[in-house]
């Protein structure tokens, strides 16, 4: 295991590298000169020459992607072109947001989608099974941003239950311990501050992970259905075994590789795909933040949430990897 674990982190490096370069050749190529944007329209050309040099734009793309480079091997992403501030100090403010986010999207759309893919492979063909399907469908039809704006209308402006924006309420701060603030509230036992932080999440937590429910209930009720084919399942019946017992114990969890598979898959497209939600909910993670840095051409700051983002994708399927040797002994790894 150790030995599988050591190739997979240095597999890690080559997927960086080219992740960086179509980055930093894409940003380049199609955004406008950051050097025009930081100095408004009424700049004169020798005033955005003297940025560029500042800047280091004026020099050839691939001794700047060399530079750059450097500087990331020494642990270094740059500073941001805007606010002079260094791109790790601000991507690791927002990234729990983000983390958070997705860690409360990944567990809704793994427990509904498990759920009702579970109970549509048992009840196959009733009005449960194809309630099931058609909601699965929706799930993964409904682009995130219509559906963000559509639960706004519904539950924050025209029912006012939950909020439309934002973290937590403005007049609240509480102490930031791990920047998760469910956790930091419950660590210092503020339930009024976790009440609110919680019902800020609700909204961005279901459109961030409807379409990733969808997913896991399809891939649940066609392993579970093939699962349930099988001579032992058969055979357990016949012991006289309650369903409960059958499907959770014998079926469902020799139908768990794919779905794992899938959910490690989800919750890694969930880091790195809060961009449309975070922007709508006003979410202060990476997404938005990325968005913001595209618009006015902020190069390091979108070269390095990409490679962040990147290693956190790779991760995820790495410890999926791993969770495979407990869930089937059968599995090696060499």
């Amino acid at each position: 295991m150790r030995k599988y674990i050591v190739k997979r982190l240095l597999m890690l490096i080559p997927v960086l590298v080219g992740v960086s370069i179509i980055v930093f050749v894409v940003m380049h190529a199609f955004t406008t000169d950051p050097a025009s944007t930081i100095l408004g329209q009424h700049a004169t050309e020798a005033q955005i020459q003297a940025l560029r040099l500042k800047l280091g734009l004026d020099k050839p793309i691939y001794i700047q992607y060399l530079n750059y480079l450097g500087g990331v091997l020494h642990g270094d992403l740059g500073k941001s072109l805007f606010t002079n501030t260094p791109v790790t100090f601000e991507l690791l403010t927002r990234f729990p947001a983000t983390v958070e986010l997705a860690v409360c999207a990944g567990i809704f759309a793994s427990v509904v989608g498990i759920v009702v893919g579970v109970i549509s492979a048992v009840r196959k063909n009733s009005i449960f099974d194809y309630a099931g399907m058609v909601g699965a469908l929706g799930g993964v039809s409904i682009p995130v941003f219509w559906l963000g704006i559509m639960l706004i209308i519904l539950f924050a402006v025209n029912l006012h239950v939950l909020p439309p924006s934002g973290r937590i309420d403005i007049m609240m701060s509480p102490q930031r311990i791990t920047g998760l603030l469910l956790v930091d509230t419950a660590i210092k036992g503020d339930w009024a501050a976790f009440r609110s932080a919680f019902s800020h999440l609700v909204l961005p937590t279901v459109t961030l992970g409807l379409y990733s429910t969808a997913i896991i209930a399809r891939m649940t009720r066609s392993s579970v259905l093939e699962t349930l084919d099988q001579d032992y399942i058969r055979t357990a019946w016949a012991k006289g075994l309650s369903e409960r017992v059958v499907v959770l114990r014998h079926a469902l969890r020799n139908a768990l590789i794919p779905i794992v598979t899938v959910i490690g898959l989800q919750v890694g497209s969930l880091l790195a795909g809060a961009v449309l939600t975070e922007t709508v909910f006003a979410w202060p993670g990476i997404g938005k933040y990325v968005v913001d840095s595209i618009t006015r051409s902020d190069y390091p700051v979108v070269q390095g949430a990409v490679l962040l983002l990147a290693v956190v994708y790779v991760l995820v399927n790495l410890i999926v990897d791993i969770i495979y040797a407990f869930i089937d002994p059968r599995i090696k790894y060499s």
